[in-house]
């Protein structure tokens, strides 16, 4: 689940650069994210551990040059993730492009923003 804390708190954490900025371009995430919303992630969530099933995620698409906000469906034990969109019929997920691997999750979704 995402994190609920003041706009404050959240303009906070995106100056000092412990969070960064994402746009929701597509409906992958609906309901939990809709287009156009902006959404705060922690680039260093994973540095000292691996991601969990249900984590929201925002990865580098493993082929096309855009990043990607989906949901941990399955870690392996080598670190890579199967990821998933909470809307599957909108989704072009895992099932698509197989697992992706540690190095392209680029942090975990801590919130809405503002």
């Amino acid at each position: 689940m995402l994190e609920e804390i003041g706009i404050p708190k959240k303009l906070l954490l995106l100056l000092l650069g412990v969070r960064k900025r994402l746009r929701v371009t597509g409906s992958s995430m609906i309901p939990l994210l809709q287009p156009g919303e902006e959404i705060l992630f922690n680039p260093q969530a994973y540095q000292q551990r691996f991601p969990k099933i249900g984590d929201v995620v925002v990865a580098q698409h493993p082929f096309q040059e855009k990043k990607i906000v989906k949901r941990v469906a399955a870690v392996l034990e080598d670190g890579s993730c199967f990821l998933t969109g909470d809307n599957p019929p909108a989704s072009t997920d895992s099932r698509s492009y197989g697992f992706v691997t540690i190095d392209k999750i680029l942090g975990q979704v801590t919130s809405k923003f503002p």
